[in-house]
């Protein structure tokens, strides 16, 4: 089922408009298909959105919170250069020989680095014991909704100067502007979101691109 936020008739157009995926890409995503937990996956104009922000900034380092089957994380390595890397975290790695499979077979494996536990942990362990500061061109956060706010701080250290940020879900299926949604993970969502509109330290967009995308640029 589609997580697209637009009305079904323009989400067929903009599907028949996008420009085809990569066939790697679209074997994971057809592969992920098979999953009970497919609504995880991010959605191909979101992947492509991904594709778009690495060429443009010229990525060469990538950070990512929350891996899945790896589809996103592919997404960004086939849009960098041989000499770039993802570092990519999960606290789960049930999926990980799913994810290691497709990036093989794109040739992208030796580009992709995993990390397993939780990601607050691991971004704390980036920042403060491997001098990580600043070291990253993008940084896409795709994880347990309720710490985006918190994963958004680290990211800001993580990403240099003029880097991007982005966060997948952020309209959350219309639940964030429904006000009889007081669940967790709705309000979650609309505290990052309101906090990005009021951010002095960025300048954000949240684009109407699957599930919401919203994507952030450091100021220098």
């Amino acid at each position: 089922m589609s997580k697209s936020i637009v009305p079904a008739s323009i989400a067929d157009y903009l599907d028949s408009v996008a420009q085809p995926e990569p066939d790697a890409l679209a074997e994971l995503r057809v592969a992920t298909a098979e999953h009970p937990l497919a609504n995880y996956q991010l959605d191909p104009q979101g992947a492509q959105v991904l594709r778009l922000l690495t060429e443009l900034i010229g990525a060469r380092r990538i950070l990512e919170v929350g891996t899945f089957t790896g589809y996103s994380a592919l997404a960004m390595a086939l849009a960098m250069g041989l000499d770039g890397q993802v570092v990519t975290i999960d606290i789960d790695s049930s999926y990980q020989d799913i994810a290691t499979t497709h990036w093989k077979n794109a040739g992208v494996a030796t580009q992709i680095t995993t990390m397993t536990g939780p990601a607050s942990d691991l971004l704390d362990d980036l920042i403060l014991e491997k001098g990580e500061a600043g070291g990253f061109d993008l940084v896409f956060i795709d994880a347990d909704k309720e710490g985006y706010a918190a994963y958004y701080e680290q990211a800001l250290v993580l990403v240099r100067p003029g880097g991007v940020i982005a966060f997948d879900n952020v309209l959350w299926r219309g639940r964030v502007a429904d006000p009889s949604d007081t669940g967790a993970r709705t309000e979650a969502l609309r505290r990052l979101n309101a906090l990005l509109r009021d951010d002095e330290r960025v300048t954000a967009v949240l684009l109407p691109v699957g599930d919401g995308l919203t994507v952030a640029r450091k100021r220098v």
